[in-house]
């Protein structure tokens, strides 16, 4: 049996995981690979935003919307919706291998929500 996530410790376990994956991906991995130059930087602020999100901790200091507006400008607008259900996918597959529980769930949840709210508003940005 999985234990649930618990600790910043396991969120960094999750996110590690997980973006070695999107790294390695054919259908996205590129929008991350030609974005960030500093992976160990990166997962670090990663961890920031998801553990606020699971455990209520006011760490993180970012603003994803903008961010993702900018690479989709710098990708010329070909960020598409299958792009976010691919990530989605492999969030879900991630921590289905790594964890179970409450928060694990919380975290597929929160996610879902994230992929198609920073989606929606990508995509109208473009039409402004």
């Amino acid at each position: 049996m999985k234990e649930d996530i618990q600790n910043r410790g396991d969120v960094y376990t999750l996110v590690s995981a997980f973006y070695t994956k999107v790294r390695d991906n054919k259908e996205i991995g590129h929008f991350f690979n030609e974005t960030i130059h500093n992976w160990p930087e990166h997962l670090e602020k990663l961890t920031d935003f998801w553990e606020t999100n699971l455990f209520m901790v006011s760490k993180f200091r970012g603003n994803p919307m903008k961010a993702h507006k900018e690479v989709d400008q710098q990708f010329e607008h070909s960020i598409e919706q299958k792009h976010f259900g691919e990530w989605l996918n492999m969030w879900f597959a991630t921590v289905d291998e790594l964890f179970e529980g409450d928060r694990a769930n919380i975290a597929k949840n929160r996610a879902r929500n994230m992929a198609h709210n920073l989606f929606m508003n990508m995509y109208q940005s473009r039409l402004s």
